[in-house]
């Protein structure tokens, strides 16, 4: 873990072609938080903060505070992703081997509503960055089709599992548990992530396409969104394959949306997201109605939730206080944990976690880590999961996230 030092931080205005393409422009070993053609990507380190335990992201969140006060900013432009920001990736479990990570770049490149931007943070005492590599087009290697295998939990053991937890929720145990499974596959040595996150944000635009020390991927759920005091989420919960078909599609959507089983599952997870944010906020509210959100794989089920916060809290504070969310863990949260510790053989690692990035203001991005994988001494490992309630059948959850592995192996074949 880096120790805190005072950063020079200045951020200046690009004046970039039309058409200008900031996913034409991760470095190497890049950070990343893009959707929709906008976003940040970071290049290098000024500073890494590390935190384990139950407490993690808390001690993150503090760590954030006292680097910012020692921080000495000129951010003439003062809007979203300008000045000094870090990007954080934090586990699922407090109990996973791997540490919850918050990296301050040294280059920051952004683009957002037409306006582009370059922030450079030099720690004290050394020379700021005169590299302009950041306004060149890079070029990214083609990467061989990659062969996965299962992981710990083979697609038998999965249903296996899947069946335990079925039978807990059905005895009255608990309402929901979020179960996942695991692929791996070999990396080629000149393996270029760079590419596959190209990949993933030119097919899923309107997901948030995260790279944060070897956790990346393709995420449709927003764990939260701080903005100038306002306070906003996206649930996912309730999932169906697309038709192949228009008329199909039309059916499969409509099915999803009559789906007692896929709507019970969806009201556990928008009714936890709303009980954790009401003792932060005046009002919040939700849809009415979740709402068939379209990806090129499949439908989910989706509903926004927003709000308008109480105090100044920073958009990592609530992070940590609501992961994990019934979308990921269950309901109730303590217990959906505890027989994910049981029923999963593996270490989530990343996955499931909060991703994103924070301002100085305390404002900030945080998806929920998903569709994707984690990148480890040449082994990635891909997760996928599956929401599992009283109605749930062992092999259509095994179909399910069969369907939610689609991103990764299409970004990496």
């Amino acid at each position: 873990m880096s120790s805190l030092s005072k950063l020079r931080v200045e951020t200046r205005e690009l004046a970039t072609p039309a058409g200008f393409d900031i996913t034409r422009h991760f470095p190497e070993n890049p950070t990343a938080f893009i959707r929709n053609g906008q976003g940040i990507i970071g290049f290098g380190e000024a500073a890494r903060f590390e935190a384990s335990g139950p407490n993690r992201i808390a001690e993150l969140a503090s760590l954030w505070r006292d680097q910012v006060a020692m921080a000495e900013i000129t951010d003439p432009l003062e809007v979203q992703c300008t000045g000094l920001v870090a990007f954080g990736s934090a586990t699922f479990s407090p109990e996973s081997a791997l540490s919850s990570v918050l990296i301050v770049p040294r280059i920051v490149l952004g683009t957002r509503d037409g306006r582009s931007w370059i922030t450079k943070i030099t720690p004290e005492g050394e020379a700021e960055s005169t590299a302009d590599f950041y306004s060149q087009v890079m070029s990214y290697r083609t990467n061989p089709k990659l062969s996965f295998v299962e992981g710990v939990l083979t697609a038998a053991g999965f249903m296996k599992q899947a069946e335990k937890a079925i039978s807990k929720i059905r005895s009255g145990k608990i309402q929901k548990v979020v179960l996942a499974r695991e692929i791996m596959a070999q990396l080629p040595r000149d393996f270029d992530i760079r590419t596959a996150l190209l990949s993933l944000s030119k097919k899923y635009p309107s997901c948030w396409v995260y790279s944060v020390a070897g956790n990346f991927g393709a995420s449709p759920e927003l764990l939260v969104r701080v903005s100038h005091g306002q306070v906003s989420a996206r649930v996912l919960a309730g999932t169906t394959s697309r038709g192949d078909s228009p008329e199909a599609d039309v059916v499969q959507s409509n099915t999803l949306t009559a789906s007692e089983k896929n709507l019970q599952e969806h009201r556990f997870a928008v009714e936890s997201m709303v009980d954790a944010l009401t003792p932060f906020c005046s009002t919040v509210d939700s849809d009415e109605k979740p709402f068939s959100l379209a990806l090129p794989d499949l439908w989910h089920l989706a509903s926004d939730v927003y709000g308008k916060l109480k105090n100044n809290i920073s958009v990592l504070d609530l992070a940590a206080f609501l992961h994990p969310t019934a979308a990921v863990a269950g309901t109730p949260r303590s217990n959906a944990q505890a027989l994910i510790a049981e029923l999963e053989p593996f270490d989530r690692g990343g996955y499931a976690g909060p991703v994103g990035w924070i301002g100085a203001d305390g404002d900030g991005e945080w998806a929920i880590a998903l569709r994707g994988g984690f990148i480890e001494q040449n082994v990635l490992t891909a997760f996928a999961g599956c929401g599992l309630v009283a109605d749930s059948e062992p092999e259509e959850e095994l179909d399910e996230t069969e369907l939610k592995f689609a991103p990764i192996r299409g970004a990496l074949s």
